[in-house]
């Protein structure tokens, strides 16, 4: 599972196996949320992230959005890219 930053507490990364759309698991010490970055920023599910957190979580799923489909379609290969 490869971890793609982990600023401010939380972590984000993708499993090894992932389906598209593109998305992004972020972590912190409550809860995790899970995030769509291609082909826009979306919040898919929160499970007991705080929402000071999930705000945080969706600016840096924004801010490193393009570098988190390049690593995305670097890690998973042609057939799992999604633009």
């Amino acid at each position: 599972m490869p971890t793609l930053f982990n600023i401010f507490g939380l972590r984000g990364f993708f499993y090894s196996e992932e389906h598209t759309p593109i998305h992004v698991h972020i972590v912190d010490s409550d809860g995790r949320v899970k995030i769509q970055v291609s082909p826009e920023v979306e919040l898919i599910s929160n499970e007991g992230m705080k929402p000071r957190n999930v705000k945080r979580a969706m600016q840096l799923a924004k801010m490193y959005q393009e570098d988190i489909i390049a690593k995305w379609n670097e890690y998973h290969g042609q057939e799992n890219q999604e633009n």
